[in-house]
């Protein structure tokens, strides 16, 4: 028996540490991980279920956990956040996950759950299993039905990610009154999705829903009833009503939801057989106009709702920019993408908040929290091209990070892990800082990746920071866009797609914005020649102008240029890419 736990310890040195430190967080990630839940039969170790003090657990990135294993919600009663992305858990959990009293944030993401079935789920729904759970992510499985008793599982909750699985349909429960009164995001976006309930109007406090991608032909008109709703997404659903189409592709929130508060085309809710009649015959002028030339309200609409990419090939480019990757990074991090962008206004109001806000979301969900990519993003003008993308030993890589002084890399992640640490400490926190999440994918690394400008200075270091150099600012109009990733060549193009298409949607709302006259007070104070940005002209009149950047090999051979025919390919009907 002896030898047994001493074999244990052996192989789990993390829970020993954990236990002799009377640790409240426990991370399990890293290579060595899937060989040791193999060997432990893809379930994890009895010995964690004998932690009683953890407040947050992580275990991500293994192919080899198929089921936590009996004895999580008896061994681990004040667990607060539980975080099991990334696994090959599925398709159901067996034994069920709870009860689990005092869980606030469940992530699921990115396994292979297929359905949550009653002994195979979250829990019972009498007493509820998870009474203080906040945070519900199950993206990137294949569940094709929600479980009926959800809302009974789970009735605290605020934020429900459901994006890339197989639903075709909500469970009625969850909309019915009073389930879930503190629901505050709901997304799921990439489902198949063919209606949406009436009854969504009893979500009382949701403010944030995401449903793009599906197949809904329809969007009630009580969505206009959810009281705090503040941002929707229905782009990529072919809708009925094709002028709802186009303002689901371009308009604001507050726009969609005033046509449908008022009926849509052809009437609105509760109004008299008359007023319908004037408004069809409205209508049907406004489509004779548009047949015999006129500009009509549809045409302005189409033109709002147009999102404009222009592409500039390097052959049009006096001045390319060049990335040559050397072969220090094969092993370690060798796939890059860049790209050059003009045009983006940050100046207004909270443009550039926004900017950086849209990166972290990036970051979080598709680079998923910077394991599978890392993006960065530098003002042009402070870019001394030509760039070398190379690999350095951690003593010699020097960078002046955001906001500090010069330091070695090594330096600097050993601050950023007592910054971490005692941050942890001092706050007492429940879950895994950042900087933790981030740090572990440098470990038992002999060189730290790093791009290079003409000058010998270091602009990023990623996954881990930019330098303060090319830091993006208000009055930055033109970018230099990076993506790198140790996973593949396609996710570098995707992350870097969404990203494009991210600003060019900033970019016209914050045109819009000016136009409404949202400007910030030093704006409005200042005359109106004064007032720089691109979007102080007409809204999209401008289009984002997408420079290709070469990446090449040591030798001057061409290994990727971005965006190529291939690339910015968006199947939405209010991006126009022009090449």
């Amino acid at each position: 028996m002896a030898a047994a736990a001493a074999a244990v310890s052996e192989a789990w040195p993390e829970l020993e540490l954990a236990e002799r430190e009377r640790r409240r967080e426990l991370l399990l990630t890293g290579p060595g991980l899937e060989e040791r839940v193999r060997a432990a039969g893809g379930r994890l170790p009895p010995r964690l279920f004998t932690l009683p003090l953890l407040h947050y657990l992580e275990v991500s990135g293994c192919g080899s956990l198929r089921e936590p294993g009996p004895g999580l919600a008896q061994g681990l009663p004040q667990l607060h956040s539980l975080v099991l992305r990334r696994n090959a858990l599925g398709p159901g959990l067996s034994p069920e996950l709870g009860p689990l009293p005092a869980l606030r944030v469940l992530d699921l993401s990115g396994n292979a759950l297929e359905a949550l079935p009653p002994g195979q789920g979250l829990g019972p729904a009498e007493p509820p299993a998870l009474p203080q759970l906040q945070s519900l992510n199950l993206s990137g499985n294949r569940l094709r039905e929600l479980p009926a008793d959800l809302a009974r599982c789970a009735p605290r909750l605020q934020t429900l990610n459901l994006t890339g699985n197989c639903l075709d349909a909500f469970p009625a429960e969850l909309f019915r009154p009073g389930a879930l009164p503190l629901l505050s995001e709901l997304a799921a976006a990439d489902n198949c999705l063919r209606e949406l309930s009436p009854d969504i109007a009893y979500l009382a406090s949701l403010k944030t829903l995401d449903l793009a991608n599906n197949q809904l032909s329809e969007i009630p008109a009580e969505l206009a009833d959810c009281p705090k709703l503040k941002d929707i997404n229905f782009r990529g659903n072919k809708l009925k009503d094709k002028r709802l189409e186009k303002m689901v592709s371009g308009c604001q929130t507050k726009s969609i939801l005033e046509y449908l508060r008022v009926g849509g085309r052809g009437g609105g809710r509760g109004k008299g057989k008359a007023d319908a009649e004037k408004e069809d015959g409205r209508r049907k002028r406004r489509d004779r106009k548009r047949r015999e030339g006129g500009d009509g309200e549809e045409k302005d609409v189409d033109e709002a709702a147009q999102l404009l990419l222009q592409v500039l090939h390097v052959s049009e480019n006096p001045t390319p920019l060049t990335v040559t990757v050397s072969p220090e990074v094969r092993d370690l991090r060798p796939f890059i993408v860049g790209a050059v962008v003009r045009g983006m206004d940050l100046q207004p109001g909270n443009a550039l908040k926004r900017f950086l806000a849209s990166q972290t979301k990036l970051h979080e969900d598709l680079c998923e929290k910077r394991t599978a990519a890392t993006m960065a993003t530098h003002d042009l003008r402070a870019v001394r091209g030509p760039l070398l993308y190379t690999a350095r030993p951690p003593q010699d890589l020097k960078i002046v990070p955001l906001g500090r002084r010069e330091v070695p890399a090594k330096e600097l992640v050993r601050q950023l892990q007592l910054e971490a640490e005692e941050h942890r400490k001092q706050r007492k926190r429940q879950t895994v800082s950042g900087l933790h999440r981030y740090l572990h994918l440098l470990d038992g690394k002999e060189l730290y990746p790093c791009l290079v400008d003409a000058e010998g200075d270091v602009i990023s270091f990623p996954p881990i920071t930019n330098s303060d150099k090319t830091k993006v600012k208000k009055t930055t109009s033109d970018l230099f866009l990076e993506v790198t990733s140790a996973t593949s060549l396609q996710i570098c193009k995707d992350v870097m797609d969404a990203l494009i298409l991210k600003m060019a949607e900033l970019n016209k709302y914050t045109s819009e914005s000016r136009e409404e006259g949202a400007l910030s007070d030093a704006e409005a104070d200042a005359p109106a020649g004064q007032r720089a940005g691109p979007s102080a002209e007409k809204a999209g009149a401008c289009p984002l102008v997408v420079e290709q950047v070469r990446v090449v090999a040591a030798d001057g051979q061409l290994k990727v240029v971005y965006p190529s025919k291939t690339d910015l390919d968006f199947a939405a009907a209010h991006v126009t890419v022009t090449r």
